[in-house]
């Protein structure tokens, strides 16, 4: 049986690597997402309970209650926390992955300073574990602040902020060296302290709309945090699970950055997206007063009604106003009246990749009828009514047009090219990165203010009358 043991628990190890696998696989499509995070959870079920037969542990009341009460704060968080939120909640998660992560190095790091030898290998993992967790930690808390309100969106940093990140890191890699000459309690926590504080300058200079970045970034970087955890206590399924997580985050940073056509870099240190600026009818900043044309429920269901092809563009007001359902029968209504309806779905709609994906699939919004950016672009100029709702940025054609726009050569829906667009929007405020939308004054473009919801469904009562 002792010789049996050890197999069979790197035999489940494998299983729950491949059913993370698995659940990685499936969450790349929104008709099989749902199954994909069962098959996920399956796996860290394995993982955990396998985990605890091998290290032994002896106090399982302690580890149950923990596990207990972790859970059910987890699933009441999931239940109660809207999909508008989803960027900050993840954000949060991000966090405490990196605080765990930092917390397993600096207990193992003492466990075996008691022992009296730690040796150069755990004192270097130990060291990264505590830097990359410490630094997930405390700029996740940051960008969940920015993202949720608590703090502003605005890029904030000291006079001289890049020296003074250059010194604290080389402090850090002092603490380091003094580290791996002579181990001690002392200088483990100061190190410790300065990568939390490196976690707050690095992330406190970004701008709010550059946050769903960021909170990617992070989330690769917990994952590494987890990976140097598993180094520290010698654990394969710690190492590989956090290997998927770091790779997994790297890839959604570089979609999104891609979405954005701008480098990490840049992103990391323009300090754009200070926050949406400006007010009624002017574009943010100059001042200048411009007019556009108004519509309402009446005439909006005309065009629509009586349109032969209609192109929804869904965006953050949709999820915020939560009008997805609102939007189901708006094209259900359309379809009876030979119109044919498609939605176009921009790469990082809604401040993260797959948001309109999973707010239309959660409406029953049938998979074929979603077309990615670089394939709907090219219909545009075939479509009758373009239907904007709660999207702003990701259409305006500043990004092909004005090259001293802030958003110059971002990939946009090309809604501008329709025949009419009609824009459903609370009000003329410009969108997150706080600059003025110019589709919103074309004369092909009609604005339609209101609540999206209440919108859409008052847009749905016209067309039935038709």
């Amino acid at each position: 049986m002792e010789t049996f043991l050890p197999s069979a628990i790197q035999l489940s190890y494998i299983v729950a690597t491949g059913l993370f696998f698995l659940g990685l696989k499936k969450l790349g499509s929104p008709a099989t997402a749902r199954s994909g995070n069962i098959w996920a959870s399956v796996g860290m079920v394995i993982a955990v309970v396998v985990t605890l037969l091998d290290r032994g542990v002896v106090n399982y009341p302690m580890i149950l209650g923990a596990i207990s009460l972790g859970s059910a704060i987890g699933f009441v968080a999931a239940k109660k926390v809207a999909m508008t939120e989803m960027p900050q909640m993840v954000g949060l998660l991000n966090g405490l992955g990196g605080a765990a992560s930092a917390l397993v190095a600096i207990s193992e790091f003492y466990r075996l300073l008691l022992e009296g030898s730690v040796p150069i290998p755990a004192t270097i993992t130990a060291i990264l574990g505590s830097l990359i967790g410490g630094i997930t930690f405390s700029g996740s808390f940051v960008a969940f602040a920015k993202l949720q309100g608590l703090i502003s969106g605005k890029p904030m940093s000291l006079p001289g902020q890049k020296i003074i990140n250059v010194l604290l890191f080389a402090l850090f890699i002092a603490g380091s060296v003094m580290l791996l000459i002579s181990p001690a309690s002392s200088t483990f926590l100061v190190i410790t302290g300065i990568s939390l504080i490196l976690g707050l300058f690095l992330v406190l200079p970004i701008g709010g709309g550059d946050m769903p970045v960021v909170i990617s970034l992070l989330n690769s970087l917990s994952g590494l945090a987890a990976s140097a955890a598993g180094f520290v206590v010698m654990n394969n399924m710690l190492i590989v699970a956090g290997a998927l997580v770091g790779a997994s985050g790297l890839i959604l940073t570089e979609i999104m950055c891609k979405g954005m056509n701008r480098t990490l870099t840049n992103v990391l240190f323009s300090a754009f997206g200070g926050g949406a600026t400006g007010s009624g009818g002017s574009a943010a900043g100059d001042g200048v007063e411009k007019s556009y044309r108004q519509v309402d429920a009446e005439t909006g269901a005309m065009m629509l009604g009586y349109a032969r092809s209609v192109v929804v563009v869904p965006g953050y007001g949709m999820a915020v106003a939560q009008a997805q359902h609102s939007v189901r029968e708006l094209a259900d209504q359309l379809a009876t009246r030979g119109v044919e309806v498609k939605y176009a779905i921009h790469p990082v709609a809604g401040r993260m990749p797959g948001h309109m994906n999973v707010l239309l699939a959660e409406a029953n919004v049938p998979y074929s009828q979603l077309y990615d950016m670089d394939d709907i672009n090219g219909e545009f100029d075939r479509t009758d009514v373009a239907l904007v709702i709660g999207a702003n940025d990701v259409v305006n054609p500043d990004a092909k047009e004005d090259a001293d726009s802030p958003i110059y050569g971002m990939p946009i829906l090309e809604v501008d090219k329709a025949k009419n667009t009609i824009v459903i929007k609370r009000s003329m405020k410009p969108g997150y990165a706080g600059i003025d939308n110019q589709l919103f004054y074309r004369d092909k473009t009609a604005m339609y203010f209101g609540n999206a919801k209440e919108a859409v469904a008052d847009l749905v009562s016209e067309v039935k009358q038709l």
